[in-house]
């Protein structure tokens, strides 16, 4: 057991370096999304995501810190160090990978894949990660849209603007969506909103006003909440 009461993980083989609990790859994993969207991340940001009390995730930074995979500076907040950024790329690249394995290769949906990715991440090896790396043809990005970071550590930036900024009269399609919320995922299916899906901005409200948007013959008004979830780009 490590100190968070967590049993630690084996190194997977060919792979050098101190071993890793499943607990520190969740949270260098959090820090590196909470980073994206905000930079230096705040305790309170990491305690949230990771659904657990301030305190706990103090002790965890602590930890972190002094295995030098974050900078800790006391009202300033947390980012990850170039080795904790590794860490959680490397995490990343396992958690995409096997998302969009068990999409085209097992007929999961696109609801599905994330939870069943946070069981499996932590426990493949390299040999297994390059054999679904080289099965799936290369693939730049997972069911969702987001970038797979590359065996060498390096990640292509994530595509497109946030639907709520398309404006009226825009044609676009759907490069992402955020993986967070299954029941989001299985909404924006029953409105027949996926990756690819093309559709024309016909109305936005002021004031964080509803959006209506046109999917082939079919009209949709939807919230500023749901729309944050979807990431499109122009049609050229």
């Amino acid at each position: 057991m490590d100190n968070f009461g967590v049993p630690e993980l084996k190194s997977p083989p060919g792979k050098t370096g101190p071993i890793m609990s499943q607990a520190v790859q969740d949270y260098v994993k959090a820090i590196y999304k909470l980073q994206l969207d905000d930079g230096t991340v705040s305790t309170t940001d990491i305690s949230r995501r990771m659904r657990t009390s301030p305190a706990a995730a103090s002790k965890m930074i602590r930890h972190l810190a002094a295995s030098n995979l974050v900078d800790h500076t006391r009202y300033y907040g947390v980012r990850l160090t170039p080795s904790g950024e590794r860490v959680a790329l490397e995490i990343i690249r396992h958690h995409r990978l096997l998302e969009l394995y068990l999409h085209e290769a097992l007929g999961y949906a696109w609801d599905e894949v994330d939870a069943e990715a946070e069981k499996l991440e932590h426990h493949i090896s390299e040999e297994l990660e390059d054999r679904i790396d080289r099965m799936l043809n290369y693939p730049q990005t997972d069911p969702h849209g987001d970038p797979i970071p590359t065996r060498d550590g390096t990640i292509a930036p994530a595509r497109g603007i946030p639907l709520a900024d398309a404006l009226p009269g825009q044609r676009v399609f759907i490069s992402r969506v955020r993986d967070s919320d299954p029941g989001v995922l299985r909404f924006l299916t029953s409105l027949g909103m996926r990756l690819g899906t093309q559709m024309t901005i016909k109305d936005k409200q002021p004031f964080n006003g509803p959006i209506v948007l046109s999917i082939g013959e079919h009209l949709h008004t939807i919230g500023r909440e749901l729309a944050g979830h979807v990431f499109v780009e122009e049609m050229t």
